[in-house]
């Protein structure tokens, strides 16, 4: 056995890497991994109408590879963008709860990249696709809360990992390689949040700038590249660079490695917005199914973690009149309101129309919150609503888990349904088919050429 302290993390989960094939996944593995590729198709389809896909298309450098729902194609790297950026546009993709990160906006457009550029079977597609998850996620667990804390986006750092980490094993990279394209990935990780300020573009082209980064770190790798072997853990490395207020739980990397498959726990959204305002728009909507009155209302103040309120609270009056359709989807206010005045949060409620919505407003700009110290983030994702009227009545309303997620999964038919339901909002005319395809790939049938004829929408 090799020695265990004479080798650095990324030499561990290299040695792994190597190791791995299709038929090591458990069942529960493989099908995560089919609905995290349908999930994701969907959401680039869902996506391929807006201004910001039009325009990192535009700037894309020209070549063979997939675009998923369009017709044009591009180089490898800008292929893995656009489909990132698409992806995770709306806010409508996968989360974990532990972390929280995106896995398939990530991942999926960096293998599906990878996939036509190595000309690689859809067993290893898919191999890849679960490997990169798991280890994006466990990444995650071994950093709580600490990247967001240093101003970084947990998705951009951790996904420029974990999708390396996934296009080497879908590659059969050897141990050397794998260290030194995870050495490589390093230095291409980055991210900031400042776009939670005035509800710029720039988170949605995390995903993809991580994926093509990712198609970058294993080509260099590949010939001969080196990177630092102590990534992660060196004195400069990941871990001090991007979450220095903890110690990383680096065990938690290791821990029945092969054996358990945390990815498992992955929530797919029933919404198209910021992961923690999920649950309280739950809360609303359950208010508002009892038929609460939205007139005679004092205030409205929710509980919440100390961990999302520099995120999804303040500044308190921004959060409450959002200045942009996307900032609305990192507003727990507007989401409130959506809830109690709608009864719903779909991608046609988070519009410019709605920003302007003088009875949305009225309601966001009543929304409140209070801090509870007992709150379980990011181990788990809450909600909770109380709403105390002039006469000195209270409705209140709570939720101790995210819909869609361990507690409360969104079941495979209400996948598909989220996905048909995507294509029709983006236009495409046939979902049957296209689920079909995923639904091909998925199960590791055939090779790179089905991969193609994603972008076909007829």
């Amino acid at each position: 056995m090799k020695n265990e302290k004479a080798r650095s993390v990324s030499e561990r989960l290299a040695e792994w890497a190597a190791t791995l094939a299709p038929e090591a996944l458990p069942d529960a593995a493989k099908a995560k991994a089919r609905d995290i590729l349908v999930d994701t198709v969907g959401l680039c389809v869902a996506a391929r109408g807006t201004d910001y896909v039009a325009a990192v298309k535009a700037a894309a450098e020209p070549g063979d590879h997939l675009i998923i729902g369009h017709l044009e194609r591009a180089s490898a790297s800008s292929a893995a963008l656009v489909n990132g950026t698409a992806a995770h546009g709306e806010d409508f993709d996968d989360t974990f709860e532990g972390g929280p990160v995106h896995s398939g906006a990530v991942v999926v457009p960096a293998l599906i990249a990878a996939a036509e550029r190595y000309q690689l079977t859809n067993d290893r597609l898919m191999l890849g696709i679960a490997a990169g998850t798991e280890m994006l996620c466990r990444l995650a667990l071994t950093l709580p809360k600490a990247v967001h804390k240093a101003g970084f986006h947990p998705t951009a750092v951790l996904g420029t990992f974990g999708a390396t980490f996934g296009i080497c094993v879908a590659c059969r990279a050897g141990e050397k390689v794998i260290a030194n394209a995870l050495g490589i990935a390093g230095s291409m990780a980055s991210g900031i949040i400042e776009y939670l300020g005035d509800g710029s573009w720039t988170k949605r082209m995390h995903p993809g700038w991580s994926a093509q980064s990712a198609l970058r770190a294993y080509a260099m790798a590949e010939t001969g590249f080196v990177g630092p072997r102590a990534v992660f853990e060196g004195t400069h490395g990941a871990f001090k660079t991007f979450a220095p207020s903890i110690e990383p739980k680096t065990d938690i990397l290791f821990e029945d490695l092969g054996q358990t498959f945390v990815m498992d726990t992955i929530t797919f959204k029933p919404y198209p917005c910021g992961t923690m305002v999920q649950p309280y728009i739950d809360c609303a909507m359950k208010l508002k199914a009892r038929g609460i009155p939205l007139e005679g209302i004092e205030k409205i103040v929710c509980k919440t973690a100390e961990g999302i309120v520099h995120r999804l609270w303040e500044p308190l009056d921004l959060k409450r009149r959002p200045p942009t359709a996307y900032a609305a989807k990192f507003s727990t206010p507007f989401g409130v309101a959506l809830g109690l005045v709608r009864g719903r949060a779909g991608l046609g409620d988070f519009t410019e129309a709605a920003i302007a919505d003088d009875e949305l407003i009225r309601i966001a700009g009543l929304v409140d919150f209070e801090i509870d110290p007992k709150n379980p983030y990011p181990a788990a994702y809450t909600g909770h609503v109380r709403i105390a009227y002039r006469d000195g009545q209270v409705e209140e309303a709570e939720q101790g888990h995210m819909r869609g997620g361990v507690e409360e999964p969104l079941t495979r038919d209400e996948i598909d349904a989220k996905f048909r339901a995507n294509l029709a909002f983006g236009g495409h005319a046939r979902a049957d088919a296209l689920l079909a395809l995923c639904d091909r790939i998925g199960a590791m049938q055939g090779g790179h050429e089905l991969i193609a004829e994603l972008g076909h929408d007829d």
